[in-house]
């Protein structure tokens, strides 16, 4: 235990740049794997190292509270499926965010606690040369900064949860008064917490934290389900500047690099993203642009009923092993479908039968960043074949076949072509320059931003109606020669 203490420090620096090794092998799908294992080395070193240094910790909570977690970590981690990893991220955030708000109020309370007893035997402890030592403006702000942002991360996170959920209680919020609610709630939290800062007044800072905790709520209510991909990436921000904020407070190297590492690098994230929807981070927040619905419809406001071309499995089976090249373009609708293995036993076929195959993949693609990807490796697709939007689109006017699985969004030709629409100028897989394209979909239904897709209705395009799953496995079959 003298050794871990004495040197601390130096443990820190290993698990920080254990830190820096996860974040460098979370860059690619080849390294992926290993900087899981450096991630969870440095976790283990950072958490060892904060019990043994600690002064005079409660052995049975932090055991306890340890096990529990890791309880509840293994279980949900073998037990969640692939279309439900979006919500257990953003879920994981909020944690992330109340732990921050707890330990700014335990970090106040233990302060007001000790300078109670201190003003009981002041006399007594002065004679005895022992001083008080108040909280300085710095550790004032220090909690000020990291109770705010982590109450506002927990309810912007569980809201995201509930959204990504489906779950009634997340309604998105609309209107004219939600902005000015929202600046008011906003500029209050900062008045509180100012006031905080300056006096130490205990009134204030529950007030902060109460608004704290609505402004993160309503905030991120009004956001459109097709931005929730952007969203998930900046609560990940957000939490880690919290964990830093908090690392200050506690005075802990180790938490301040964590955090600080997982902040920058999901803002950074945050940015890719919003570039790749062509919009800023401030009109992803505060626009709501993606979050309407949006219908054809007739001058007089009815609906307009579009034709569109639907086809078999059979079919799509027949043209894309009579092809030279495929593009494959995943959406959501392949996660929840749980088609990627089926998908990659399609790849494989259509490989033997000389056809070039690849995937192509959009920066927002499903509800979190990298979904597809994750999907991918999960099912083993080799590497090589996965493309990012910006390396494969100039290659879509030579492609014989494009299939889109469950994609919508991001297939959308509106974005391009439609300067009313909501996604106008947003960059797009260009799957409608492909010679034919197949859709695999449940139904003509709206994408998750709410928009139809003029895609669906274009002349090269083959609509297959079904479950991803059984769709792609039917193709595959009927490759095989066991078509139906």
């Amino acid at each position: 235990m003298e050794f871990i203490r004495e040197y601390a420090d130096w443990f820190y620096l290993i698990g920080a740049v254990l830190f820096i090794l996860t974040l460098r092998g979370l860059s690619g799908p080849k390294t992926a794997i290993q900087g899981n294992r450096y991630g969870m080395i440095a976790m283990a070193i950072a958490v060892l190292t904060t019990f043994f240094v600690a002064d005079h910790p409660v052995i049975w909570m932090i055991v306890g509270a340890m096990v529990l977690g890791a309880v509840v970590g293994i279980a949900r981690a073998r037990t969640v499926p692939m279309t439900q990893m979006p919500e257990t991220v953003a879920l994981m955030h909020s944690l992330v965010g109340l732990a921050a708000v707890l330990i700014a109020i335990a970090a106040i309370l233990h302060n007001n606690q000790l300078t109670a007893l201190f003003a009981e035997n002041e006399a007594a402890l002065t004679a005895a040369g022992v001083e008080h030592a108040h909280m300085s403006k710095v550790h004032l702000f220090e909690l000020f900064v990291g109770c705010f942002v982590g109450a506002i991360t927990f309810t912007a996170s569980v809201f995201a949860y509930g959204k990504l959920a489906a779950k009634k209680w997340a309604k998105t919020i609309s209107g004219g008064w939600v902005k000015p609610v929202q600046v008011l709630i906003f500029l209050a939290m900062l008045a509180c917490g100012i006031y905080f800062f300056t006096t130490g007044n205990m009134n204030a800072f529950w007030a902060m934290t109460v608004l704290a905790l609505a402004f993160g709520w309503v905030w991120i209510a009004p956001v459109g389900g097709g931005d929730m991909p952007v969203v998930v990436s900046l609560l990940n921000s957000f939490s880690g500047w919290a964990a830093a904020g908090i690392g200050f407070t506690l005075e802990n190297n180790m938490l301040i690099v964590a955090g600080s590492l997982v902040g920058s690098s999901g803002a950074i994230l945050s940015y890719i993203m919003c570039k790749a929807m062509n919009r800023s981070i401030i009109n992803v927040l505060f626009g709501g642009a993606m979050g309407g619905t949006a219908v054809a419809a007739s001058d007089n406001g009815e609906k307009v009923q579009r034709n569109h071309r639907s086809g078999s499995a059979d079919d799509a089976g027949f043209l894309m092993s009579n092809a030279d090249s495929v593009v494959i373009v995943p959406g959501y609708g392949m996660a929840q479908g749980r088609a990627q293995n089926a998908v990659k036993e399609l790849c494989e076929i259509l490989k033997e039968q000389g056809v070039k195959v690849r995937f192509a993949i959009h920066p927002v693609a499903g509800r979190m960043p990298g979904h597809m990807n994750v999907l991918l490796a999960e099912a083993d697709v080799a590497y090589e074949d996965i493309l990012e939007m910006d390396e494969i689109n100039s290659d879509f006017p030579a492609t014989d076949v494009v299939l889109v699985i469950g994609a919508n969004d991001v297939v959308n030709p509106a974005a391009k072509d439609d300067p009313s629409s909501p996604i106008y100028g947003m960059p797009i897989l260009e799957a409608h320059k492909a010679r034919t394209i197949m859709v695999i979909k449940r139904s003509m239904a709206t994408g998750y931003a709410g928009l139809d897709n003029d895609l669906f209705y274009n002349d090269k395009t083959m609509m297959i109606f079904g479950d991803a799953k059984k769709v792609v496995e039917d193709m595959t079959k009927a490759i095989n020669g066991g078509g139906h």
